[in-house]
């Protein structure tokens, strides 16, 4: 199980690449103000074929091979930071809260949804895509991954755009994730429910579905549809209570150890089950981490509550708070290593792989693009205005939710992956998740700059939070009165 010197060392250096460019990339696409991860993905296009490959060819071969011991553990990193890259993804799909936008956040989810994806399957039924699809790929399958290429809006690209343009805390943001977060649990089920029937025909099928030992066609949509939702049910209703005692449990070793690596177990047995029931492993990680996020926003209402008091004699909440406490912390520095080391060195190695001299169709890619902002735009836009939204906000709200990001890239990857689609249309995916999301990162600069949007809560939100915190207040000069009451008694 060890490497010799000379492959370790070859690893090593791979690695330092990757991370040294992605890091350069998304540096640069932050000071231009630009989604960083369209940076990083820059760094890795500058290695790969695309650029150091026209510049060198044998030496960019042998930095990073395709074949070998490099190539495969360089493979092990990048299967990492997908499954920590969607678990962070959940976890950002749970922390959005409620909305009080309920019916603009209703239309623009059914309408801006429903119908880009439609618009996909119908386009991709009625035109000739075979030359897209990969060894494993069929008709049904390349449709659904064409309707998801132009439905998907990305949560943590469209989320970081908002927040370096302080407009997080807005209404306009909190539509635009609500509905995002929608989308992209949608996403996933649809994801695994393709990759699930694309394994079942393919020679490597694996877990539960490999024990049927049917290449049935209805069989397989029926337990890849039944299975994922039925695991994400019940993940969801019984993984965040069962969690949040696991952790703070003292007969686990490893969160007394180090909660980091619970919170890891926890993710890899998630992405395990999920391999023993033939679904793909990426669907476990975003489950791991919604359940994680539910499990902590549990938590958090009653500590940030709880009132500044004088040193009293300890009590039994104590080490649950603590536990608590640890648990979040976990998390931050578990969210620090995932996007400083294993994320970076997946977008790298996505970018390598875009070989744009040999495998990229520039006619395909424009009509494509033109469909997908089209559709995705026009039917957000005729939600929001059925809603009753401005023609404005409508607007920057279609040209939002048309940024595909880190979503419309997991596709991209996972589908290819899969053998789904071919490098050409993996290609094509990929810079469609670029340029729409520096399309929307544009736009709304602009929009802020000329005030289209608001930096703030509105009047309404800032009387809400007052009484908000007039309640807190009220709750803690109670809870203090009832706590030294109990103490002279």
């Amino acid at each position: 199980m060890s490497l010799k010197t000379a492959d370790a060392t070859h690893v090593l250096l791979a690695l330092v690449a990757l991370l040294a460019l992605a890091h350069l990339g998304g540096y640069v696409f932050k000071l231009l103000r630009q989604p960083q991860v369209i940076g990083e993905i820059a760094g890795g296009l500058v290695a790969g074929p695309t650029v150091f490959g026209q510049i060198s060819p044998e030496a960019q071969h042998w930095l990073l091979p395709t074949t070998g011991v490099t190539a495969s553990v360089l493979g092990a990193f990048y299967q990492i930071g997908l499954l920590l890259l969607v678990y962070l993804t959940g976890t950002e799909l749970r922390r959005r809260g409620s909305d009080p936008e309920r019916r603009t956040i209703g239309f623009i989810a059914v309408s801006g949804l429903a119908l880009p994806f439609l618009i996909g399957l119908g386009v991709a039924r009625v035109t000739d895509l075979d030359a897209l699809a990969g060894a494993n790929g069929s008709s049904t399958s390349l449709a659904l991954v064409f309707g998801m290429a132009i439905a998907v809006t990305s949560v943590p690209v469209i989320s970081r755009i908002m927040l370096d343009l302080g407009i997080l805390r807005t209404a306009f943001a909190r539509i635009v994730l609500a509905v995002a977060v929608l989308e992209d649990v949608l996403l996933y089920v649809v994801l695994a429910i393709v990759l699930g029937v694309a394994q079942a025909h393919a020679s490597d099928a694996y877990g539960l579905w490999a024990l049927f030992g049917t290449d049935s066609v209805p069989m397989a949509v029926v337990y890849f549809t039944a299975v994922p939702l039925l695991f994400l049910g019940l993940f969801l209703h019984w993984g965040p209570p069962v969690y949040r005692r696991v952790a703070a449990s003292p007969l686990n070793f490893l969160a007394v150890r180090s909660p980091i690596a619970f919170r890891l177990a926890f993710v890899f047995l998630s992405c395990t089950a999920c391999s023993g029931l033939g679904i793909d492993p990426i669907f476990g990680a975003l489950v791991a981490g919604m359940c994680s996020a539910d499990a902590a926003a549990r938590d958090t209402p009653a500590r940030e509550a709880a009132p500044a008091r004088p040193a009293a004699p300890a009590r039994p909440g104590g080490a649950g708070a603590a536990a608590a406490g640890a648990d979040e912390g976990s998390y931050d520095a578990l969210r620090s290593i995932a996007l400083g080391f294993f994320v970076p060195v997946y977008f790298a190695v996505v970018g390598v792989k875009l070989d744009l001299a040999h495998h990229f169709d520039a006619v395909f890619f424009l009509w494509f693009l033109l469909l997908a902002c089209c559709a995705k735009a026009l039917s957000v836009w005729l939600g929001a205005r059925l809603a009753g939204e401005g023609n404005t906000s409508a607007v920057n709200l279609a040209v939002a939710m048309n940024a595909r990001g880190g979503p419309g890239i997991v596709l991209a990857s996972v589908a290819f992956g899969a053998h789904i689609i071919n490098e050409d249309f993996f290609t094509s995916l990929v810079l469609l998740s670029i340029v729409t999301s520096q399309m929307a990162g544009v736009w709304l600069g602009r929009a802020v700059r000329k005030g289209e949007l608001p930096t703030g809560p509105s009047p309404v939100e800032q009387q809400h939070q007052q009484q908000q915190q007039q309640q807190q207040q009220q709750q803690a000069v109670k809870d203090c009165g009832l706590h030294i009451t109990g103490a002279e008694k």
